[in-house]
């Protein structure tokens, strides 16, 4: 668990790392992760592979820098593991959507993404959020944003990122608000149902939609979409594609460091892309905890 401390001072340069700890996850994208490897390799690192299980290891083998290959669900684990060690953390997108990597400006090609993770000097602070005990980077989202993942799966492989726009569209007809009490470093937000509620850490999701806010900028961004009239979440999905979802008419909206989602027992939620259960949460956010090779 990463408990509240002082930011780090800024850190715009390290050196070109001599040894990386690759975590690698097999199943994103169609085998890049393996390639990863090698042309990291290739460059002349000394390599250390870790499978995204076994993340924690790589955090503890002494390596300079942290390379995670693979897609959104894998990147708060791994820059936990940074965090720990206080290395810096390179992402190598192999995912669908690559949301993380599309907030921070990082290359979305492999080939070129792998070369900054293994010759990248410059960095820049990067925020690490809880839900409970379960890290993420992007959000956690109840509502339709898990029922959306849950039928974009099957179509990833045909649609590529596109499967999320279907997948989101299958949802806003057929499914059904959830209950979601939030509260904002202890004020009330929202109390009721609504069509998605959710925690933003960097605030990207669903392959090019956002809830806002800045990414690394301290703060958890809450957004609940109270339930109402399907028709209406036309608007919404437009202000999602937007980041001005926060801004419209009757969605509660706030930032803050931590937050409580009064959530029923096994509710289903998206987390970076990930689906899990949960029931009554505290969400927050550990400031500037790693840094993120940018450059």
């Amino acid at each position: 668990m990463i408990t509240d401390r002082e930011p780090r001072l800024p850190a715009p340069s390290v050196a070109v790392p001599k040894t990386i700890a690759l975590i690698a996850n097999p199943r994103s994208g169609e085998g890049e992760a393996e390639r990863v490897e090698r042309a990291l390799r290739a460059g002349g690192a000394e390599v250390v592979a870790f499978p995204p299980e076994r993340g924690a290891e790589a955090g503890a083998c002494g390596a300079d820098r942290i390379v995670v290959a693979g897609g959104d669900g894998s990147i708060a684990p791994a820059a936990v593991a940074a965090t720990a060690a206080r290395v810096p953390l390179a992402v190598v997108p192999v995912g669908t959507a690559n949301d993380f990597a599309a907030a921070f400006g990082l290359p979305d090609d492999a080939e070129r993404a792998t070369e900054l993770a293994r010759a990248g000097t410059r960095t820049r602070h990067a925020d690490l959020a809880w839900f409970g005990e379960r890290p993420f980077v992007n959000v956690a989202s109840a509502g339709l944003a898990p029922a959306a993942a849950r039928r974009a799966a099957g179509l990833k492989r045909a649609l590529g990122s596109l499967a999320y726009l279907a997948g989101a569209l299958a949802a806003a007809a057929r499914a059904r608000p959830v209950r979601c009490d939030l509260e904002c470093e202890g004020r009330r937000l929202h109390a009721g149902r609504v069509w998605q509620a959710t925690v933003g850490c960097s605030g990207a999701f669903g392959a090019g939609s956002s809830v806002g806010g800045e990414p690394g900028d301290g703060h958890l961004r809450l957004v609940a979409v109270p339930a109402g009239s399907r028709l209406g979440l036309l608007r919404r999905a437009h202000g999602m594609r937007r980041g001005t979802i926060g801004a419209q008419p009757g969605v509660a909206a706030a930032e803050c460091r931590t937050a409580f989602l009064g959530l029923d027992p096994g509710t289903e939620l998206n987390v970076d892309g990930e689906l899990v259960e949960s029931g009554p949460a505290v969400a927050r956010i550990d400031p500037a905890a790693f840094e993120l090779v940018v450059g």
